[in-house]
């Protein structure tokens, strides 16, 4: 199947990267691996939330890892492994929704390399691509069961249950429709659980509601503004003097303006499909870091709107009448480009340059 060889290829490719950075850079694989979020992850499975900005991370990684250092796995391994398995699981969830181009695309996304090490978004893109094909399916109970995992492992769980709320008002059946549309509503009720189960441990370990915000807020300066003050603020973060001798960071934030446009083009593009839940999923998310202090990780959530990888992978499907060539000729070099911004990419993140 040519999903599960791109999967294969593209996992191959970054793992052949990091093996280039280790004998360039002179160490070792556990150190490649352990970069950025992964330093924060595997400190919280093994001291639990005893830094207060932890907090902005959901348990379900960290405990994953805590698990394979019980028998004996390096939590850098054990993060990988759970990506690997995250990865072919979602990449499945994207052909059985939407068909092979799209579930290829996004194994060789940009930043895919956050679906390769231990960080949480290929777990989360596992649970909630399943959730959304089983909803789809009108097997709310599976749907809500996974929707509760993908909760345990990132704040867009909260998103995807909003979604999700809206696929079964648009999908409920004529009759007996508010019936069934509070029956599929109740199972909701799941996900809702476990974010809430997150948010009163919080409460209880801090005495504030508001533990999470404030680690947002504390550790990566994502206090709310208004979208103005918030672009200007990124486009400011974008400019190479801003970094002096690291232009990688000013290169990622001009990224980061990319995918907010992105983004911004997908929500309106279901929008005018009439797509309401998909348009929601993404809409609210770029309302969200674009009212943030500056647009951050923006380009990693670009791997959890699988709207978009849908409309993408539609757009390399399609059979013109005329100029088949030249469809075909711009979309082989569109996938080169996205597959050489993932090599590099997978370098920033191996070589310990700021890499969203």
């Amino acid at each position: 199947m040519l999903v599960a060889k791109v999967w294969l290829l593209s996992r191959a490719v970054m793992a052949l990267v990091g093996a280039i950075v280790m004998v360039t850079d002179h160490v070792d694989v556990a150190t490649v691996l352990r970069r950025w979020d992964v330093v924060h992850f595997t400190a919280i499975a093994v001291d639990g939330y005893s830094d207060p900005t932890s907090a902005a991370f959901f348990p379900g990684l960290p405990l994953l890892l805590h698990a394979g250092r019980a028998i004996g796995l390096p939590m850098e391994l054990t993060g990988v492994l759970v990506s690997l398995a995250g990865s072919a699981l979602a990449a499945a969830a994207l052909y059985r929704l939407f068909g092979a181009p799209a579930a290829c695309l996004w194994l060789v996304a940009p930043t895919a390399v956050f679906t390769f090490v231990g960080y949480s978004e290929a777990a989360f893109c596992a649970a909630a691509f399943w959730a959304w094909q089983r909803a789809r399916s009108d097997r709310w109970g599976q749907a809500a069961a996974l929707a509760g995992v993908a909760c345990a492992f990132r704040v867009s769980g909260l998103f995807l249950i909003g979604a999700l709320g809206l696929l079964a008002l648009s999908r409920a059946p004529a009759a007996r429709r508010w019936a069934a549309l509070a029956k599929r509503w109740a199972w909701l009720l799941v996900p809702v659980g476990v974010l809430t189960a997150y948010e009163v441990y919080l409460y209880l370990m801090t005495g504030t509601w508001t533990a999470w915000f404030q680690a947002e807020q504390s550790g990566w300066t994502r206090g709310v503004v208004n979208p103005w003050a918030s672009l200007r603020h990124t486009l400011d973060a974008g400019r190479l003097s801003q970094w002096p001798g690291r232009p990688d960071v000013a290169w990622v934030f001009r990224a980061e303006v990319v995918s907010m446009a992105v983004g911004l083009g997908a929500t309106i593009w279901c929008a005018i499909r009439r797509r309401w839940p998909e348009a929601a999923f993404i809409g609210v998310q770029v309302i969200a870091f674009g009212t943030s202090w500056w647009y951050m990780s923006v380009n990693r959530a670009v791997l959890l709107w699988f709207p978009l990888w849908a409309t993408l992978g539609a757009a390399v499907a399609w059979q013109p009448t005329r100029h088949k060539v030249a469809k075909n000729v711009l979309v082989a070099l569109a996938i080169a480009v996205e597959a050489a911004a993932m090599v590099v990419w997978a370098w920033l993140f191996f070589t310990g340059r700021w890499a969203s």
